[in-house]
């Protein structure tokens, strides 16, 4: 069943090449992790899209529900999500995230 959080979550994923649904935004996150995703994409100078699911308990939750995945923050690149914090780091260390955002036509 999809509810208005996942329509407006999958238009946001959809119409975006990077998103990054986090806590607080990119100017101010609100948790190391989330610190540390922005900090990755920075480094790697791809323009993307933060939304904070602080702003609303609704959007918090169904991120999770959109992707089955338990923890904030979660990268989408071209629509398809790539992970959390700890998946992107592992990704950024090993050259992997550069080598798919450069596979997307996104580095």
């Amino acid at each position: 069943m999809t509810t208005p959080i996942h329509n407006t979550i999958d238009s946001e994923v959809k119409s975006n090449d990077v998103v990054l649904f986090m806590k607080g935004t990119a100017d101010m996150p609100m948790c190391g992790f989330s610190g540390r995703s922005v900090q990755i994409l920075q480094h790697l100078g791809v323009p993307f899209k933060d939304i904070n699911v602080l702003a609303s308990d609704e959007m918090r939750q169904g991120i999770k529900d959109y992707t089955n995945w338990p923890t904030i923050p979660q990268l989408y690149v071209k629509g398809e999500f790539v992970g959390g914090a700890d998946i992107m780091m592992e990704m950024f260390q090993s050259g992997e995230l550069k080598q798919l955002l450069a596979d997307k036509g996104l580095a």
